[in-house]
């Protein structure tokens, strides 16, 4: 096991694409002089669960305190001077991004590692108001058997390293490896594929499709490659160069104190905005306990807020993190890097997180005086907190059902990634709901600019 954790940067020149070069943007709450590492305590009122305590009356009501919402309530505060209540079930802010601090003192995310990148200028700009930031190039191994059934440790997305070490090939430069896809790949029958596993071997051919894209899709998804839609997999990356970085946007980055601080300095400190969790929007709704709103902000499952209408449920992936901490690993860690991909049949997770590999820790963590570990074993699921839109005609079809209903709903802002059946990037996200601000900037009301499918592919699971 290499000594010390996995490098945050990667070698150059890959590393010098990445346009985030040190620390920068800024944290408010730290200026302040708040110290403490750990998310900060909400205080009775807001985890009560109680709306008696908020206002009777707000601009806005938002379901949901993840990034749609918050953009949302930011934006409309600052520059209108707009109130809003956020509520929401859980019992914190952040949503899918919320992290915390363990009793061992190891930074973790509660719902799976988060890395942000973008190329969208106007989202750096946004995000670095509310935390400092410091440039990560996310890389990831896999845990694959080469054509003799020995196990190794590659580079994924596959680079020329991987193919040399899973099928004793001797590629050292692009014309090789180009030359070796050209080799490989099968083109659909029809000339266009119509189904994930058509797109997949278009993309990089039975070899590589077999040994890392086949089965970690099944367990992702709990469908093969050929019953997803063919963009599940047309947008597979095929590098043939020694660019291991996972992500090839403009900036890439991970939040200094990690990213409830940046829900922190966006909404806790603001008058305008008020913040109760652990509550049930329609749970209130039915005992009519809401406050008056000019205009409702929804963030949660399209289907959830239409399930009176009879209409199928949507589908869902969900997620579940076996936890494990492990008192003294060999060298101060358990694997070779924060993330491992499993991609064999015959491992029934699909990845493992190790947390104190990543380059925010704490500082208890970076002076080395934790000496256990945190690992997540992730595992896909159809039973759970809808985290992943299944990507199949049907699906869509039932949206498009949905969408036609949000669209009768005037005084209502369906947004985000369960709002719209879309798998969002953080920086889609923030995107979406700075465009859709702007839409009630020059139209006075809150909607979409674009469809969420203009957005172009999210990560989804990773």
């Amino acid at each position: 096991m290499p000594v010390g954790p996995f490098p945050a940067r990667s070698p150059a020149p890959w590393a010098e694409l990445n346009k985030v070069t040190e620390v920068c943007g800024a944290d408010a709450i730290f200026k302040e002089g708040e110290r403490s590492e750990h998310p900060l305590d909400l205080g009775a009122a807001v985890k009560s669960g109680d709306l008696s305590t908020a206002p009777r009356e707000v601009d806005l009501l938002i379901v949901g305190g993840g990034l749609s919402g918050a953009v949302i309530a930011e934006r409309c505060s600052k520059e209108l001077g707009f109130t809003s209540l956020i509520i929401d079930k859980r019992d914190h802010i952040g949503g899918n991004c919320y992290d915390y601090v363990t009793p061992h003192g190891i930074r973790a995310s509660k719902y799976g590692a988060h890395l942000f990148h973008t190329n969208y200028e106007r989202v750096w700009d946004y995000i670095t108001q509310f935390s400092e930031w410091m440039p990560y190039d996310h890389r990831v191994r896999g845990r694959v058997p080469d054509v003799d059934g020995v196990e190794q440790i590659v580079p994924i997305p596959p680079v020329q390293e991987t193919v040399n070490a899973l099928f004793k090939e001797n590629i050292t430069t692009e014309a090789e490896m180009q030359a070796w896809y050209d080799k490989q790949r099968v083109m659909p029958p029809n000339g266009e594929a119509t189904n994930g596993e058509e797109a997949a071997l278009s993309r990089v051919g039975p070899l590589l499709y077999d040994k890392i894209f086949k089965h970690y899709t099944k367990k992702q998804w709990d469908k093969y490659p050929e019953e997803l839609d063919a963009s599940v997999l047309l947008r597979l990356p095929c590098r043939t160069n020694t660019d291991e970085r996972y992500f090839g946007d403009t900036f890439q980055a991970l939040p200094v104190r990690g990213y409830t601080r940046i829900f922190e300095n966006m909404l806790l400190r603001d008058p305008n905005i008020s913040v109760r969790v652990n509550v049930d929007y329609f749970a209130e709704r039915e005992a009519g306990r809401l406050p008056k709103y000019k205009m409702l902000v929804y963030t949660g499952p399209i289907d959830s807020y239409f399930s009176q209408a009879g209409m199928p449920k949507l589908e869902y992936r969900s997620l579940h993190f076996e936890e494990t901490y492990i008192e003294e690993p060999d060298q101060g860690f358990f694997q070779e890097a924060m993330v491992v991909n499993y991609p064999s049949a015959d491992v029934p997770f699909t990845r493992i997180v190790e947390y104190k590999h990543v380059a925010n820790q704490t500082e208890a963590v970076k002076k080395g005086e934790v000496k256990g570990s945190l690992i997540a074993k992730e595992t896909s699921s159809d039973v759970g907190e809808p985290y992943y839109p299944v990507p199949n005609t049907q699906n869509q079809e039932l949206y498009e059902r949905y969408r036609l209903l949000a669209e009768k709903e005037s005084e209502v802002c369906f947004v985000g990634r369960l709002a719209s059946y879309k798998y969002f990037n953080m920086d889609q996200a923030i995107l979406n709901a700075l465009e859709i601000y702007d839409s009630l900037k020059e139209t006075g009301k809150l909607q979409p600019k674009r469809r969420p499918e203009d957005f172009g592919p999210g990560d989804g699971p990773k």
